[in-house]
């Protein structure tokens, strides 16, 4: 008698498994339109009905806090989200950085912006801004102000140092934050595809000095900026900081321990490290954050770039105008932390 052996098919038939993922992704996106749908629906009820005492304002609070932590792990786990060639999560920084950064911008340095119609609301332009602090929030402050106050709602995609990559955990999130490395390739690639760059060309010379030099402008490098900004045509646009300076103010540095640790300095202020983790709580200084005028770049021949004549003519002159804008906002403030 002659059996005849059973075929055991090792993979699923292919239309009937694509069907089910089929369903799957549509489940998701039906979920997805119906959170929108309640989240818009939910906003227009709270508009029309103010909380009616404060308890009933924290319950609100703490509802809309759980939908969106639900809207964003459902967006984490289904994959709706893109991130760019540098890195760049968008929907992180919407939902996560943006909200842990806010507090700091609205309620401690009480952050006022002015010459946002100074940025363009399409196309690539190259900010340049002081930079001072001992730690670099200038340039976090300098994102939300442009991010939550410019009318387009931009991203700010800021040059950093190579510690920041160096470091374990800050480097991904900087990644992901939209920032990138501090050179000229990485300059050129984000102002060719028309982002809003940032750049703080005192680099560290500029955030870790002493406090007895505030706002007075380091040494703009050797205007490296200034040429990508011309290579690519885009305009710069001077940004000045005021308030940054007085967060921790650096009145020492023990120099064999940042060398030990391999860092630029190891900072000394008033509170650090004398009060250990408390003295890390930056001061409630208020901050002024201006953008300028643009200076257009694409007047300049090709090889202007090349040369270091006129880009240094064009560096000093981009430092020159932060500089005296510094001066005025200092001048017509009354006080570090009342403003």
């Amino acid at each position: 008698m002659t059996e005849v052996a059973k075929v055991i098919p090792l993979q699923r038939d292919d239309s009937a498994s694509q069907g089910k993922l089929s369903r799957r992704r549509s489940a998701w996106e039906a979920s997805g339109e119906i959170s929108g749908q309640v989240t818009s629906l939910t906003e227009r009820i709270e508009e029309a009905n103010p909380p009616a005492s404060f308890l009933d304002g924290v319950r609100r609070s703490i509802g809309k806090q759980i939908t969106g932590t639900a809207e964003f792990l459902r967006r984490r786990i289904s994959g709706d989200y893109e991130v760019d060639e540098f890195g760049y999560d968008q929907h992180f920084t919407d939902s996560l950085l943006m909200p842990a950064l806010r507090p700091l911008f609205d309620r401690w340095f009480r952050v006022e912006v002015s010459g946002l119609e100074n940025l363009p609301s399409t196309g690539g332009a190259l900010v340049v801004a002081n930079h001072a602090g001992v730690l670099p929030l200038d340039g976090l402050m300098a994102q939300v102000a442009v991010h939550d106050h410019h009318p387009a709602r931009r991203s700010l995609r800021l040059l950093a140092a190579d510690l920041v990559f160096e470091t374990p955990g800050v480097a991904s999130m900087a990644r992901k934050a939209g920032h990138t490395l501090a050179c000229n390739p990485d300059a050129e690639r984000l102002l060719r595809r028309g982002e809003l760059t940032g750049v703080f060309p005192e680099g560290y010379k500029g955030v870790g000095k002493p406090f007895s030099e505030r706002y007075k402008l380091q040494r703009f490098g050797r205007g490296g900026f200034v040429s990508a900004a011309v290579r690519t045509g885009t305009p710069i646009i001077p940004c000045s900081i005021v308030g940054s300076e007085e967060i921790y103010p650096k009145i020492g540095d023990i120099t064999p321990l940042a060398r030990l640790l391999n860092l630029p300095y190891f900072p000394v202020t008033p509170l650090f490290p004398h009060f250990g983790p408390l003295g890390a709580i930056p001061l409630p200084s208020k901050w002024y954050i201006e953008f300028g005028e643009p200076i257009p770049t694409d007047g300049y021949e090709s090889g202007a770039a090349d040369d270091p004549m006129i880009m240094f003519e064009v560096t000093d002159h981009v430092r020159e105008t932060i500089q005296q804008t510094l001066y005025r906002l200092l001048a017509k403030r009354r006080g570090v932390f009342l403003g």
